[in-house]
């Protein structure tokens, strides 16, 4: 989606400085050409040879370099690009830029470029709610820049917080938003999207259940974001506390064989993303009253069958059979194994393979590592917050559609 698209990439001093090497590869992927700034802070994690290997162009330092401003370097690299990166954003140059200083390379790139400008703040807590801070990014939002993030979570110091630079995907989408403006910026317009979320519940009694263990966050997330890039979006969703997303119809069930009759009412459509945790069995008969215990000491003989297979049946149809059918594989060992197993066994197109064994804090949690299992082989995704693994996919199902 980026093919022809150039751009500047400066990348500032902090830890979040390594998270700019995925972001060169993700760029290259969508075919842009990435020249990158390395500012002397930046240097200090993250080598010019690293930068330059990915980029697979020169990487530019100095501000008074002899070779490069003898052609008035940064006038040139300012000028050539489409857009202007800075990622991570520090609070140094950022306050250089609200200043209007230009005592190196990037912070005069800066000053000379007329192209759009994005950046990706990274920082410590108290440094980015610093009212200096603030008042740089105010500086910069009216001067036109762009900004993504920073993000919540946990940061390099130790300290948990807003700072965290957005992740490279996140970027990249942004990006893409910035660059290709509104004839693409709803890629799945026209398109229908069926999303499942959350566990099920399985009556017992009126009282008790069986269920899996799920909040729903992911699912929901996958919905918005499908949602964002113009797809007509229905998500079938068990029992959860999630907010329902904007522009997206909401189909609220209980059971697995409610999921799957609401998901066969909301066809035709071009997109199903499987998410639920589906429950694999059912009670055989629900007690139409609260079971009690008989003073024996044994528990009640519960009778189980298994459940409908959502994610077979949608990509099994006979007639009618959506053009894309992406399931999820929660695993607690084997991934990516029993993910492709999983894609073989289903007949879906993807599979999205994650580790939810105990330790990860996925179930319930904010942050996902995927693994994207399609025909073509597997692609290993970053650590990321679910909404950044939500966006993701997303834009990875618009480039499916874009290519097809």
């Amino acid at each position: 989606m980026l093919t022809g698209k150039h751009i500047l990439l400066i990348i500032s001093g902090g830890i979040a400085a390594y998270k700019s090497l995925d972001l060169i590869r993700r760029l290259k992927e969508r075919g842009a050409g990435v020249r990158c700034v390395l500012t002397a802070g930046g240097a200090q994690f993250v080598t010019p040879l690293s930068v330059a290997a990915l980029s697979e162009d020169a990487v530019f330092q100095d501000l008074f370099s002899l070779k490069d401003e003898s052609e008035m370097g940064h006038i040139r690299l300012s000028r050539e690009a489409d857009l202007l990166v800075v990622a991570p954003a520090s609070a140094d140059l950022m306050a250089k830029m609200a200043a209007g200083l230009a005592d190196d390379l990037a912070s005069t790139i800066m000053l000379a470029t007329d192209k759009p400008v994005l950046i990706a703040p990274a920082m410590n807590t108290k440094m980015w709610e610093h009212p200096a801070t603030q008042r740089n990014m105010r500086t910069l939002q009216d001067d036109g820049v762009t900004a993504i993030g920073p993000g919540q979570g946990d940061l390099a110091c130790g300290e948990v917080g807003a700072g965290r630079m957005s992740e490279p995907l996140q970027i990249v989408a942004a990006i893409e938003s910035i660059l290709i403006g509104q004839v693409t910026a709803a890629p799945l317009q026209g398109r229908r999207a069926i999303v499942t979320s959350g566990p099920t519940y399985e009556a017992i009694d009126p009282v008790r259940f069986l269920a899996n263990r799920s909040s729903g966050k992911q699912g929901h997330a996958i919905a918005a974001a499908l949602a964002r890039l113009g797809a007509d979006v229905v998500l079938v969703a068990g029992p959860n506390n999630q907010p329902s997303p904007p522009g997206v119809a909401v189909r609220d069930i209980e059971s697995a064989v409610q999921m799957l009759a609401a998901c066969e009412a909301a066809l035709p459509a071009d997109i199903v993303v499987c998410a639920a945790a589906v429950a694999d069995w059912r009670v055989a008969g629900e007690a139409e009253q609260k079971m009690k215990k008989d003073g024996s000491g044994q528990p009640p003989a519960l009778a189980l069958v298994e459940n409908p297979d959502i994610l077979a049946t949608l990509s099994q149809l006979n007639g009618g059979r959506p053009s894309l059918v992406v399931g999820f594989a929660a695993e607690t060992e084997k991934v990516v194994d029993h993910g492709q197993g999983k894609r073989r066994r289903k007949g879906c197109d993807w599979i999205v393979a994650n580790d939810v064994g105990p330790g990860t804090g996925v179930m319930g949690g904010d942050e996902n590592t995927v693994h994207l299992i399609t025909s073509q082989g597997v692609e290993d995704w970053p650590t990321m917050s679910k909404d950044a693994v939500a966006d993701a996919l997303a834009r990875r199902i618009a480039d499916h559609f874009a290519v097809g």
